[in-house]
């Protein structure tokens, strides 16, 4: 088993095997999470002895070949990385001028929930991602920055559903916030789900009982169940009401406003009559609406609307008392901007483009 697979107590049960001293675990931890550090060698206040039996252990701290690092000229860097079975995954590196440094990370290769203006699930689902893997995700982007630079927030909004791989996510974020891994601060990871109720009840679940503030964030799309159905078609397995009533919950039981994300697609989901319905579903909740204008994906065809028809579709969300983000496009020049990662790059889609508006 390769070493970001080990939690912390694991991991002290392992390095105890191996005869290194208790000390030294902590600074392996550093040299990994602090240091950004990606192999034994270098870990040089560890005798040679013991870097040794490290590597004869793990072999080396990462798992994945990273196949291509890509740079747009708004600062988002992409990466694809290749496991060891040869299926493949991509994350993003985001800045912004308020000196936030976010790792978008990816939870499944591929994705089976099929909603019709991304690119991640046109290949299929294959797998869950190991807790290590996502790990190594979050290690890789933050070794992109600069000396004195470090992570500070964390999106899990790549490819998969990330409640349909919970146990593997929360384990890895253990490391991600802990003091003696990356220590990025709980209040700053947000999970994003297509919205599974029982997934969004058993996170608020264990959101409640570990004490780590998770935001969440349920991408809705549409404002009723038969356009939603059309746009996700998990929808029709459990409907807005269900979704609406877990993340009543999970603000209940953590405190936490949900955030409810509505990709704007231009002759679909963005007429005046979708803008009342919002209105009607969420006006009485704690929540915030982020609206992400669709990024263009060739294969499935979509647009986004006019300038003017966004801002007031947000008007008329603000003028009825929802709080609204605008979310800005980053990354769209490299493919990795939100709905645009996916495993490969195979053309085939066998989606249905003719949406129209209900």
């Amino acid at each position: 088993m390769s070493f970001l697979e080990y939690g912390q107590s694991e991991l002290t049960a392992v390095l105890n095997e191996l005869g290194l001293p208790k000390f030294q675990h902590a600074q392996i931890r550093r040299w990994v999470f602090a240091r950004k550090c990606s192999g034994f060698d270098g870990m040089t206040d560890l005798s040679k002895q013991y870097r040794q039996k490290l590597s004869e252990k793990f072999g080396s701290v990462f798992q994945g070949t990273q196949m291509k690092h890509q740079r747009s000229d708004d600062s988002a860097e992409k990466i694809l990385i290749e496991w060891r079975d040869g299926e493949r995954v991509e994350s993003v590196l985001l800045r912004d001028n308020r000196n936030h440094r976010t790792a978008c990370i990816s939870t499944q290769i591929g994705c089976a929930m099929g909603c019709k203006f991304c690119a991640s699930g046109i290949d299929g689902f294959v797998r869950n991602l190991t807790r290590g893997e996502i790990l190594e995700q979050l290690l890789r982007l933050n070794s992109l920055l600069p000396d004195g630079e470090r992570l500070t927030h964390i999106v899990v909004m790549g490819i998969g559903e990330p409640l349909l791989n919970l146990e593997n996510l929360l384990s890895a974020l253990d490391d991600a916030t802990s003091s003696g891994g990356l220590d990025i601060s709980v209040r700053r990871v947000t999970i994003s789900t297509v919205g599974l109720p029982a997934g969004i009840q058993k996170l608020a679940e264990k959101v409640a009982a570990s004490g780590k503030e998770y935001k969440l964030a349920v991408s809705l799309h549409a404002p009723n169940d038969e356009l939603r159905t059309q746009i996700i078609p998990q929808n029709q397995r459990c409907g807005i009401k269900n979704i609406l009533r877990a993340t009543d919950d999970y603000f209940r039981l953590t405190g936490r406003r949900v955030t409810f994300e509505y990709t704007l697609i231009d002759g679909v989901n963005d007429e005046r009559e979708h803008v009342r319905q919002l209105v009607g579903l969420l006006k009485h909740r704690t929540a915030i609406v982020n609206i992400i204008p669709v990024n263009p994906v060739p294969e499935l065809g979509f647009s986004t609307p006019p300038e003017q028809k966004i801002r007031q579709f947000v008007s008329g969300l603000t003028d009825n008392g929802i709080q609204v983000k605008v979310r800005f496009r980053k990354g769209d020049k490299i493919d990795a901007a939100c709905g645009q990662l996916r495993r490969t790059s195979r053309e085939n889609t066998g989606f249905n483009k003719n949406l129209s508006a209900n």
